[in-house]
């Protein structure tokens, strides 16, 4: 396992906050785009205190981080969005000199599995393969390079500011008023953005769908990190287990506090019955998705092309 503390690819440069604003990207040659919310830098306490209620071993101890300025997407992505990366030609800037791309293959079933597609409905069941290749066409389309957060960016913002087990306080009964959860769902996931935001107006970041970041899952990992370390990231060295976040629609309100984590396996394609198993698709996790975050300076090509290298493969 190797431990990057400040991997120029995701963190080329400190930028100054007030170069950080708001903005909306439209997609070129569609009908679509998104808002991306700047999210301050600045220092906090990663993972949880011993004295919180539903703690798990794997959240602690906590240990004091610095992250850099960055953008993330103020919605969970949305099949809107990732059908047309999987179904239309990819359309490029003639400005852009770039390799193509791969799209993911036709599922061999309905993949929100009746849940919803249009109209502003999480994606769900892709690999983190499938979500980093969408960053990558995103960025062959935009000129932007988007990506997946790191777990200490995707905790720092779903905290804004706060150290309690919510964005919101410690009190469980106000979680309905922010996550779609067990107790609310109604057994699948919702548009996305009907629940309350946190205090930097970001929705969602509980429940609804889990979400993918770009970290290797250690079980230990606030215990490799030393107090003060500046935007560390776990780079991924085996296919699984990759750190998942936020909780989801299935999910208990234990499993939808800020430092709560786990990681991916292999059982998220148990009845994929194809040999291989697919490299996009996943059958058993219709509560997985994913979030875009944005680097306060985008990195060079080199970088770029690096992080949307294919996922390393397990022996």
């Amino acid at each position: 396992m190797k431990i990057i503390l400040s991997f120029i690819l995701l963190f080329t440069l400190t930028t100054n906050q007030k170069d950080i604003e708001d903005y909306h990207q439209e997609i070129p040659n569609t009908h679509e785009g998104f808002d991306m919310l700047a999210i301050p830098g600045g220092e906090f306490l990663f993972g949880s205190p011993e004295s919180e209620s539903l703690r798990k071993e794997n959240e602690g101890p906590q240990v004091k981080v610095e992250v850099s300025p960055f953008w993330m997407a103020k919605y969970e992505t949305t099949w809107d969005l990732y059908l047309i990366y999987q179904n239309s030609e990819l359309e490029i800037d003639k400005n852009l000199v770039l390799d193509g791309i791969s799209r993911p293959t036709k599922p061999y079933v309905e993949m929100s599995f009746g849940q919803g597609k249009n109209g502003g409905f999480p994606v769900c069941n892709v690999t983190q393969y499938a979500a980093r290749s969408f960053c990558e066409w995103l960025y062959k389309k935009t000129g932007v390079f988007y990506r997946l957060p790191t777990e200490a960016e995707w905790e720092y913002a779903a905290r804004a500011g706060s150290t309690t087990a919510w964005h919101f306080g410690d009190d469980v009964s106000q979680l309905d008023d922010y996550a779609w959860s067990y107790a609310n769902s109604d057994g699948a996931y919702a548009l996305v953005g009907e629940k309350k935001p946190n205090e930097w107006g970001l929705y969602d970041m509980y429940g609804n769908v889990s979400e993918w970041t770009s970290d290797q899952y250690k079980g230990n990992l606030h215990s490799e990190l030393k107090n003060g370390v500046k935007d560390p990231y776990f780079e991924p060295t085996t296919l699984y287990p990759h750190t998942i976040k936020g909780g989801n629609w299935d999910d208990d309100a234990d499993a939808l506090r800020s430092a709560a984590r786990t990681g991916s396996t292999e059982r998220l394609k148990r009845t994929d019955p194809q040999i291989p198993k697919s490299d996009w698709w996943l059958t058993d996790a219709p509560f997985l998705g994913f979030r875009l975050v944005r680097p306060a300076v985008q990195p060079s090509k080199a970088e770029i092309q690096k992080y949307f290298a294919p996922p390393p493969k397990d022996k």
